[in-house]
């Protein structure tokens, strides 16, 4: 069942229509049923979740049978920035992502965020999808502040993703709809991963084998899941975040989330014009390389890669 979450009015006799899909199970609810909502589209230029959404559902529809609760998927929180590839809310220049909770009596903005977290609240979990930007590739990670960490982290190993990053608070904003959601109680776990407008297909699988796990988890699914990867757990680990010095091209040495040694050659900035390679950039540390850049022009202090501290024994 498709429902409209949210509708407002927009110049021109149109609306903004926030819709999501209901999946209930085939016998008739009886009250006790557990919800999950999966949730994406908030910024309008990334599209991982798109395809997650899409074989959410073709699941579910091909094996409803086996579905013991509520599953509502948003595939398109800012309808309108997708529509237009644009990151924030087109014509506000606004991010979707900094007006939660919202207000009911404020602007038109607030009043939608408010009615999205009207409408998640009561679920056991919500998973919050997004996507890197154009500039670089992000593996499936969970992102969770440390004011969550114990409510979050058990939860998150059920996603089957490669790596939960655990943040401190103090880089917390609280204009998030993850934060005002774990604020009201709704669990809530911030997937990012690919990279930005595009669909990475292999990512996208791996996290619809994850949330179905997590629903058998909720008993929410009863069919079979697959047994979700090990992720590796970031708490106290340093990560290494290495910018360019100049600019020019980026030509990357190593593969994305693999192991590399303290001054391990992790690519090259070349000037295509004189030939010369204008920066050699080096691995600070051992650990493994879980962001890396994807789109090769790079100016100063562009954000080449992200690097956790961590040795290879401990990856085994």
């Amino acid at each position: 069942m498709i429902e409209t979450v949210v509708s407002v009015g927009l110049p021109i006799d149109e609306n903004l229509n926030i819709k999501k899909k209901r999946v209930t199970p085939a016998r008739p609810l009886d009250g006790s049923e557990k919800r999950i909502s999966v949730v994406t589209g908030i910024h309008g230029d990334e599209l991982e979740g798109q395809y997650v959404c899409y074989q959410l559902l073709k699941r579910l529809n091909d094996n409803i049978e086996k579905l013991n609760g509520i599953v509502d998927i948003y595939p398109a929180m800012n309808p309108l920035g997708i529509d237009s590839i644009t990151r924030g809310i087109p014509g506000f220049d606004l991010d979707m992502n900094r007006i939660f909770p919202g207000n009911s009596d404020g602007s038109m903005t607030e009043y939608i965020a408010s009615k999205i977290i009207e409408d998640i609240s009561g679920s056991a979990a919500c998973v919050d999808i997004h996507a890197s930007n154009i500039y670089l590739r992000e593996i499936p990670q969970i992102r969770i502040n440390e004011i969550s960490y114990k409510t979050l982290v058990p939860l998150a190993k059920f996603l089957n993703v490669d790596f939960i990053w655990v943040h401190s608070a103090a880089t917390v904003l609280e204009s998030t709809l993850a934060y005002s959601l774990n604020d009201i109680g709704v669990p809530t776990l911030v997937v990012e991963m690919g990279v930005g407008m595009r669909i990475t297909k292999e990512y996208c699988d791996q996290l619809v084998d994850g949330i179905f796990c997590l629903m058998k988890e909720l008993g929410i699914w009863t069919g079979e899941t697959i047994t979700p990867k090990k992720p590796i757990i970031s708490v106290d680990k340093n990560v290494s975040f290495i910018n360019a010095v100049a600019a020019g091209i980026f030509v990357p040495e190593v593969d994305h989330w693999k192991n590399v040694k303290k001054n391990e050659i992790i690519g090259n900035i070349v000037n295509p014009l004189s030939g010369n390679v204008v920066d050699k950039i080096l691995s600070p540390v051992d650990g493994i390389v879980f962001t890396l850049r994807e789109y090769p022009v790079v100016d100063e202090g562009s954000l080449i890669a992200r690097i956790l501290e961590y040795t290879p024994e401990e990856t085994q």
